[in-house]
């Protein structure tokens, strides 16, 4: 008897006005700029040979409108949305909306480490910690938090493909909530290297087991590119 699997086509959402501008964008949410529609598409059409059984986002608008654009691209519309709340990206409290730049010169005075030396070993659960140390307003999250809500929701979202008989997945969400769930899979990741807009990592969950197939794909995109020449 064949055995059950879910692959999970992790997602990061299409480019947005926070991300040209350089700016920290957790649960604060804008729209695809017009280069982040067209990469979405690429990505869509590079999925065309990929048969998702659903798709979830998150409840943020970036994260749907690039699932619509992928799904519209890849033949799949079909499929619904299906939106979770838990799938969010981390919430950065009142920084949300500051330069990088600056967000960063604070967490490194807080942290008492430099910035090249942080970059240089990175680590999620250190930086999520340090989020909310920097936080006045009680609402950033640290890695607890944000793991436990994401965590959860994946596994109720494999078990309902499980259900289902098993097959392929979108799941279309966030750079740092994404790294996390990666990070929590394997401890051999450098996590804190960004994700790109719409990159593909790819997780199978068998055996009760989650394994990393691939991270920060841009394979998918670059067929979508040549599909269109």
């Amino acid at each position: 008897m064949e055995k059950l699997s879910v692959e999970l086509y992790f997602a990061r959402h299409g480019k947005t006005m926070l991300n040209t501008a350089d700016r920290m964008q957790g649960w604060a949410d804008t729209p695809l700029t017009d280069e982040g529609t067209e990469i979405a598409s690429f990505l869509g059409k590079g999925l065309r040979d990929q048969k998702f059984i659903s798709v979830y986002t998150s409840d943020s608008g970036r994260t749907i409108e690039t699932a619509k654009i992928v799904l519209e691209n890849s033949g799949q519309t079909n499929l619904k949305i299906q939106k979770r709340k838990q799938l969010r990206e981390v919430c950065f409290g009142d920084h949300e909306g500051e330069l990088n730049q600056v967000y960063w010169d604070k967490l490194s005075s807080v942290g008492g480490f430099s910035i090249e030396n942080f970059h240089k070993k990175p680590d999620i659960k250190a930086f999520l910690d340090l989020n909310v140390a920097l936080d006045t307003s009680g609402q950033a999250e640290n890695w607890e938090q944000l793991i436990t809500r994401t965590k959860s929701e994946l596994d109720r979202i494999v078990q309902e493909s499980m259900s289902m008989g098993g097959g392929k997945v979108l799941i279309v969400s966030h750079g740092v909530t994404i790294m996390t769930l990666l990070r929590e899979m394997s401890d051999d990741l450098n996590p804190l290297v960004p994700l790109e807009n719409s990159s593909i990592s790819k997780v199978v969950y068998e055996d009760g087991d989650y394994k990393i197939l691939s991270m920060n794909d841009m394979t998918y995109i670059k067929k979508g590119m040549s599909a269109d020449n």
